[in-house]
């Protein structure tokens, strides 16, 4: 009998909700950085494990929205939760009981969902101070198991697979069995480039910047033409994308185009172009072609 359901990742920014779904599914499926809040909108990873598909929802973080990117990215990782058959909430052992985990905890309260815990970073962490936290969050909050892992090593993340794959609800599978994400080729091509932002560049530059795929194009020899344009808030921001010379960018494209040729398994062809354009992220046009549905 094939078993086949939807497992929500919610938690604060950086509790390293993509780290786990790429772990899980042992291929980059969310795109990854030490800063927080990269994850824009839901992304969904599936997963064989047995004879159960387990598809993985990896959902942005949940903080306080102040921009209409903002709202988008939150009321999406809530729709996320909301969907799936079992909630995964993932807190960062080292951070602890947060005021934003405490937030999360209260809200997954009164909606009542079946919750799994899972505390990540524990490699980091002294022993002794896990059960104390999980006590902590545990009186707060119903969970049905409780699961110690590191995202980064993949420690503790087999045990969590098999108690998915065992839990799911019975049923056929929903996706293809060789398929890895519902991601379409469009999206995934500008989400990486948005990561090489995101390594490449620091300080307020990657929050102010987007990445939209403007062209598509197969080729006659199966090649792909991609042309993807980088939205930026200020003229300052462009200059650094652009760097001396166009090095910044050139470098940006190359290390993006080298995993999406990776990924997609035929040769890529990249092209980049940065536009200014002060108050994309409050732009309903903007938020729909980097996948968040429209918010108020």
């Amino acid at each position: 009998m094939t078993r086949c359901g939807f497992a929500a990742l919610v938690g604060a920014p950086n509790a390293g909700k993509s780290t786990l779904l790429n772990q899980m599914a042992g291929a980059k499926l969310s795109i990854v950085s030490p800063k927080a809040q990269t994850t824009r909108f839901r992304v969904l990873g599936i997963l064989m494990r047995g004879e159960s598909q387990i598809l993985l929802v990896d959902t942005p973080g949940i903080f306080k929205p102040r921009r209409k990117l903002d709202r988008a990215m939150v009321a999406a990782a809530w729709t996320g939760a909301e969907d799936a058959d079992i909630t995964l909430l993932l807190v960062d052992a080292r951070s602890g009981l947060t005021e934003a985990v405490e937030e999360i905890i209260a809200r997954l309260a009164q909606a009542g969902r079946r919750v799994w815990l899972v505390l990540n970073k524990t490699d980091l962490v002294a022993a002794g101070a896990l059960l104390p936290l999980t006590v902590a969050i545990t009186e707060k909050l119903t969970v049905e198991h409780v699961f110690m892992v590191s995202a980064r090593t993949g420690n503790g993340v087999g045990d969590l697979l098999d108690r998915l794959a065992a839990t799911l609800p019975e049923g056929p599978y929903l996706y293809p069995e060789d398929d890895l994400t519902d991601l379409p080729d469009r999206l995934l091509a500008a989400e990486l480039v948005r990561e090489q932002i995101f390594m490449q560049t620091h300080e307020e530059v990657p929050y102010g910047a987007t990445a939209e795929t403007e062209s598509y194009k197969e080729r006659p020899d199966g090649s792909v033409r991609i042309d993807v344009t980088i939205y930026v808030a200020r003229a300052g921001h462009k200059a650094i994308l652009i760097g001396n010379g166009g090095q910044k960018i050139r470098q940006i494209g190359e290390r993006a185009r080298k995993q999406l040729a990776g990924l997609l398994e035929r040769p890529c062809h990249l092209f980049l172009n940065v536009k200014e354009r002060s108050g994309w992220d409050e732009e309903r046009a903007r938020l729909r072609a980097i996948g968040l549905d429209d918010v108020p």
